[in-house]
């Protein structure tokens, strides 16, 4: 199936299709042609390349926040979470969350959310098979929705500890105060020793830079929102942030695998923490 009928797929039972967009880029489509995949279109590619006239970098910065991912989920695992929400996931690519999660633990359940048409069809189609993962459309800014979704319900028991991850999502909601609320009505579902994992996009880049990213998700489905790191550690209150802290995400646990590149870039920052148990205490 062509990527251009994937959006013909049936939903899944109390889902609905978002508008299906080809005159604009999409994030979705963009990240994944920054990853070096097939699934976009040439509205996708041309919005990337003319960006990358300016930001050099733009593919290695990509290519980290996949990695942080990677080592993120490696290491939660790792801790004996087996049920993961990956919020915003993006086009199906190498590395997914339910090939790592189960590298670690074969009990392991992934479920994905996005409200890219087009990512939701793919995903239905690749994860079809697959009882323990599936993928749901729904919009993030939407807690309430995800939570109740059958789908979701289904693979994720909110009695038990779940990783949340807001990975290269959270800088697609231009209030902070807003994103933050929905990160704590994720948090009040959580069970104590879940885990919250953050990457998000900084300023960090320089003013020419994020002026030229800026300006071109204006052009696209959603608009980015970059933000400085001390805005982006606030985001992680009622949680204990894991050593090394909210870092530069190549300086997050380099030493699990897959290990960063050299000279590593300071476009995305975030880290992991654990959600304590009510009246214990929380971030430092």
């Amino acid at each position: 199936m062509s990527a251009a009928d994937w959006w013909r797929d049936p939903l899944a039972p109390g889902q609905r299709h978002t508008e299906f967009d080809l005159t604009k880029p999409s994030p979705a489509r963009m990240y994944d042609y920054y990853l070096g995949g097939k699934d976009n279109f040439e509205v996708d590619r041309t919005a990337v390349e003319e960006m990358h006239r300016v930001i050099p970098e733009l593919f290695q910065t990509a290519r980290e926040n996949r990695a942080f991912l990677g080592r993120a989920v490696r290491y939660v695992a790792g801790q004996g979470v087996r049920q993961f929400i990956d919020l915003g996931a993006g086009l199906p690519t190498q590395g997914n969350v339910h090939e790592i999660a189960r590298q670690v633990s074969r009990e392991a359940r992934v479920v994905y959310v996005d409200n890219d048409p087009v990512v939701a069809a793919h995903g239905r189609a690749l994860l079809a098979e697959d009882g323990s993962t599936t993928i749901i459309e729904r919009d993030v800014r939407k807690p309430d929705e995800i939570l109740d979704d059958p789908a979701l319900t289904r693979l994720i028991d909110l009695r038990e500890p779940v990783a949340v991850l807001f990975v290269a999502v959270l800088h697609f909601i231009s209030d902070a105060e807003y994103a933050a609320r929905i990160i704590q009505r994720f948090r009040a579902a959580m069970a104590p020793g879940s885990y919250l994992v953050i990457a998000h996009g900084t300023r960090a880049a320089g003013a020419v830079a994020v002026s030229t990213m800026t300006k071109t998700y204006e052009t696209a489905t959603e608009k980015v929102s970059l933000r400085d790191p001390e805005e982006i550690v606030r985001f992680f209150d009622g949680f204990d942030l894991v050593e090394p802290g909210a870092v530069h995400l190549p300086w997050w646990h380099p030493e699990i695998e897959p290990h960063p590149e050299p000279r590593p870039t300071k476009w995305h920052f975030g880290g992991v923490a654990r959600r304590p148990a009510d009246g214990d205490r929380g971030r430092e």
